[in-house]
């Protein structure tokens, strides 16, 4: 039997606030994190140093890349969760087996269930909105990915209905984001 919030004997929970580069995870994932009095962790900061130059340069990550950061984070939310604390993930989570991943930090998760005390927030936003949120963080020196770089996170990012993802118009303004964040988690964790 999978895991919920219900029938572990767990209490923590992870919220993983998903997208492409430019959606606003760590603006979203930092206020909500604020809101809910627990942590914010954005997972940019778990990249290996060579994952971050190999972006910076325009090279896209492999899935060789990815495993061992994705593993990583699993395990770092899944001591948050057993301690029985919340937290807040900023993450692009672009396919579905990295997302999978990621849910078993519960150490209930049975695979393919989608029940988990992981769940996902996608912040959906159109491509020319990002190019333009990407340009104005490369001209302050705020980001070390380029632009360049957002046409294959888009080729890459895979949302399937049956995974249960809340998806959330990117566009509002932030605070509007996490209202409805906050009016859907109770939702999210039944």
């Amino acid at each position: 039997m999978g895991s919920d919030s219900k029938s572990s004997s767990t209490t923590g929970k992870a919220i993983v606030i998903m997208g492409v580069s430019g959606a606003g995870k760590s603006t979203i994932g930092e206020m909500l994190a604020r809101v809910l009095s627990c942590d914010f962790l954005d997972a940019d900061d778990f990249h290996p140093q060579a994952n971050k130059e190999k972006m910076h340069q325009g090279i896209p990550l492999t899935d060789e890349d990815r495993n061992p950061w994705l593993e990583r984070l699993r395990d770092v939310l899944r001591e948050r969760i057993t301690n029985g604390t919340t937290v807040i993930l900023g993450c692009s989570a672009l396919r579905k087996g990295y997302r999978e991943i990621l849910r078993f930090a519960d150490p209930n998760y049975e695979s393919g269930s989608y029940t988990s005390l992981v769940k996902f927030i996608l912040l959906d936003v159109q491509a020319e909105v990002l190019v333009a949120r990407l340009k104005e963080r490369a001209a302050q020196g705020k980001h070390f990915m380029p632009a360049s770089l957002l046409q294959s996170q888009l080729d890459l990012l895979a949302i399937d209905d049956s995974e249960g993802i809340l998806k959330v118009d990117a566009t509002l303004s932030p605070q509007a984001i996490v209202n409805y964040i906050l009016n859907t988690l109770q939702q999210l964790y039944n």
